[in-house]
């Protein structure tokens, strides 16, 4: 089913671009596993396992970490409202709502598609938040519903996933399965499957780091746009990052496994380099686009951020 999101031709392009380039990076690295594994059988099942794990169970998986649990209308009628309201805005199926009791102040949306998502939010989100912010938050959250952005992301950060486990199987393997040092083809072979692995994970790694965040900028637009209130939703975001700052870091641990899905991700204000590897972008960043946005818009009220 198609939703009123607007289409983000940008988007889609960065998103072929990317998964092109992982395309031809995963057949070079499912040859040479095989070639050097000589067990195609392995190969298919290592990789076939882990994305039907990963496609068909992200939304248990996810919620089982932050400790969400559905939520109905009746236990949470302003959350449901505010869902119910941008759904049909959006014309889009309604997910299921959960909600962490959490006092890390985030929200999340995952699922394979429209169909089985779900979004949560965190009760210290809801706590801060005011109704207009909180509804810039899940739009933006049901837009990457809407554009399928939790499924091209599990399936671009495949390859990713199963170089980092054949690292730890090649070692593994090499450590404990008691090989004879004499052994100098299956030496070279160990150290061929780490080298390859770790190449690929570390290319995989900066591509999906991009795509990520591009599209949350993407969401941040698209969530702008269909609640015409770019302000409230940087109001959000200034709100949000400021008091996760402010989270002590033994709190944040669990949390920061799954930056890639949340709103603003579980960490406080990085370095340069930290950046560059960071699923989201900068807070100046996305503030500075919804400047723009609003400025576009001629959304009365004031600066984004300062709501």
């Amino acid at each position: 089913m198609r939703s009123r999101f607007e289409p983000d031709r940008q988007l889609t392009a960065r998103m072929a671009i990317t998964m092109f380039l992982l395309g031809l990076l995963y057949v070079a690295f499912i040859a040479a596993l095989i070639v050097m594994l000589k067990s195609v059988v392995l190969v298919v099942v290592i990789a076939g396992a882990l994305l039907g794990a990963q496609y068909w169970y992200s939304d248990r998986i996810a919620l089982y970490a932050m400790r969400g649990r559905l939520v109905t209308p009746e236990e949470q009628p302003r959350l449901h409202g505010v869902v119910d309201r941008l759904c049909a805005s959006a014309d889009m199926p309604k997910p299921r709502v959960a909600v962490s009791d959490m006092d890390l102040p985030n929200a999340f949306a995952t699922g394979r598609n429209a169909d089985h998502a779900v979004v949560c939010v965190t009760t210290g989100l809801m706590r801060r938040l005011e109704t207009e912010e909180l509804e810039g938050v899940l739009a933006h959250e049901l837009s990457h519903v809407a554009h399928r952005d939790v499924a091209v992301i599990t399936i671009a950060s495949f390859l990713g996933v199963v170089a980092g486990l054949i690292v730890r199987f090649a070692f593994y393997s090499q450590l404990l399965g008691g090989r004879s040092q004499r052994d100098q083809n299956a030496a070279a072979v160990f150290l061929a499957v780490m080298a390859v692995s770790a190449l690929v994970y570390a290319i995989s790694f900066l591509l999906i780091r991009a795509l990520s965040r591009y599209r949350e900028l993407a969401a941040d637009r698209a969530a702008a746009m269909l609640t015409a209130k770019p302000s409230a939703l940087a109001s959000a975001l200034t709100k949000v990052s400021g008091d996760i700052a402010r989270i002590p870091t033994q709190d944040l641990r669990t949390a920061q496994a799954f930056n890639a899905f949340f709103f603003t991700p579980a960490l406080g204000s990085g370095t340069a380099v930290a950046n560059l590897f960071s699923t989201h972008p900068t807070l100046e960043r996305r503030l500075e686009a919804l400047a723009q946005l609003s400025a576009e818009l001629g959304e009365p009220g004031g600066e984004p951020g300062r709501h």
